[in-house]
C-alpha cells in the first residue's frame, strides 16, 4: 500500500511531501503514520474559536496555497522553489491533483479508490494499487 510506497521512496532518498486541500488537523495523523514530517505537509489551516467554551470554527488560514483553486500546482511550484527540485512527480487521484503538471513534472494517476475518467485521462500513468509504483522504485531506485 501507500505505506510501503513511501517506505520505498524514502529508502531511495526520495523526499516525500503531501499536498492537501484537506486540513493539516487532519492531514498530521496520517503523514506520522506514514513517517513523513510535518515539515513536508503543505496543507490548509483551520482556525477554532480559543475563547468559545466549545472552540468553534472560525476560519482557515487564507495564505496556505492549497487555500484556493490552482493551489496544488502553487504548492509544487513553492515546493521546487524552495527546495531547488529539478523533478517533481504528483501522485493523486483527483482533478486538482492533475492541475499540479505543470509545474509538477509527472502527474500519476490513482485509481484504487475510484476510478475517474478525468484523472486517468490527465495521468501520465495511472494505477490501481501502488504496486506497480513500487516495483518501478525498487528497479531503478536512485536514477528517479
Amino acid at each position: 500500500g501507500v505505506d510501503r510506497l513511501v517506505e520505498v521512496l524514502m529508502q531511495n532518498g526520495t523526499h516525500v511531501f503531501l499536498v492537501s486541500g484537506g486540513f493539516r488537523i487532519m492531514i498530521e495523523p496520517v503523514a506520522k503514520s506514514l513517517g513523513i514530517s510535518k515539515s513536508n505537509i503543505v496543507a490548509n489551516t483551520i482556525f477554532f474559536d480559543e475563547d468559545s467554551a466549545t472552540g468553534e470554527y472560525s476560519g482557515f488560514c487564507r495564505d496556505e496555497p492549497t487555500s484556493a483553486d490552482m493551489g496544488k500546482p502553487k504548492a509544487v511550484q513553492m515546493l521546487k522553489d524552495e527546495h531547488g527540485y529539478e523533478n517533481v512527480v504528483m501522485v493523486g487521484d483527483g482533478a486538482t491533483d492533475a492541475q499540479a503538471k505543470p509545474p509538477a513534472n509527472a502527474f500519476v494517476g490513482f485509481g484504487g479508490v475510484a476510478v475517474r475518467e478525468a484523472v486517468r485521462e490527465k495521468a501520465c500513468w495511472y494505477v490501481r494499487d501502488f504496486e506497480d509504483m513500487i516495483e518501478v522504485v525498487e528497479k531503478f531506485g536512485k536514477r528517479m
